[in-house]
C-alpha cells in the first residue's frame, strides 16, 4: 500500500496531498556532511544556511568533504564561511564522531530509527529534532513523527483545531492523532510542513 491510499480517508491530508501532489524520498550518501549542514543551518533562514553550506562545500573544490578532511579545517577557516564559534565546535564534533564510530549509510541502515537517535545525540551539539530531521531526509524513513518541530505544531493548531496552552497535553494528543498515520509519519509531517508555506 502506498502512503496516498493509507491516508485516503484522512479527509484533511488527502486534501494536503491533492494539493501538493505526491512526496518522494530521496536518501542521501554523505551522512556525515549532511549532520554538519544541518547544525550549520540552525536558526537560519533557508537562503542563509544556503549561502554558508556552499561557501563550506567551496572550501574543499566543491565534494563534499570526507569526516577527516572536515577535522582537518581549522575553527577560525569555518568561523570565517559564517558559522558562530560553536557551530564550528560541532561540525567538529560531528566529522570527528563519524571518523572514530562510523556515519556511513550501511551502518545506520541497519539500526531502528530509536537506534540511530540514542547513537548519534550524544554528539554535543545535535539534538533529538536534528536527528528527526536526519531520519526523514537524508535516510529517507517513512514512520518519524517530530513532535517538538514548531513547524509541525503550528499545523497541528491549524489543521485539527488542538489547543496549545498545555504544552504536555498538546504533545500527546499530537501523538495520539499521528499514531494513526503510522507508517507513514514522515510523509504525514511534509504535507504539514508544505501547508504553512
Amino acid at each position: 500500500m502506498s502512503y496516498i491510499q493509507h491516508f485516503s480517508k484522512e479527509q484533511i491530508l488527502a486534501g494536503l496531498i491533492t494539493e501538493h501532489g505526491p512526496i518522494v524520498l530521496i536518501p542521501k550518501q554523505n551522512i556525515c556532511v549532511y549532520l554538519c549542514a544541518s547544525i550549520m543551518g540552525q536558526q537560519l533562514s533557508i537562503k542563509v544556511a544556503a549561502v554558508i553550506y556552499k561557501r563550506f562545500i567551496d572550501l574543499f573544490e566543491g565534494v563534499e568533504p570526507s569526516p577527516e578532511q572536515i577535522l582537518a579545517t581549522s575553527v577560525p577557516v569555518l568561523r570565517s564561511i559564517g558559522l558562530s564559534n560553536a557551530k564550528a565546535n560541532y561540525v567538529h564534533n560531528v566529522a570527528r564522531f563519524a571518523a572514530e564510530h562510523g556515519m556511513d549509510v550501511e551502518k545506520l541502515s541497519a539500526m531502528t530509527d530509536e537506534e540511530i537517535i540514542q547513537y548519534l545525540v550524544p554528539i554535543k551539539g545535535v539534538g533529538r529534532w536534528t536527528v528527526e530531521m536526519l531520519l526523514m531526509f537524508a535516510l529517507g524513513r517513512e514512520d518519524v513523527f517530530a513532535v517538538d518541530d514548531l513547524g509541525i505544531q503550528n499545523a497541528m493548531i491549524k489543521h485539527f483545531r488542538m489547543r496549545s496552552g498545555d504544552k504536555k497535553k498538546f504533545k500527546i494528543n499530537m501523538l495520539k492523532r499521528a499514531k494513526k498515520w503510522s507508517p507513514y509519519r514522515t510523509y504525514a509531517c511534509m504535507h504539514l510542513w508544505k501547508s504553512l508555506s
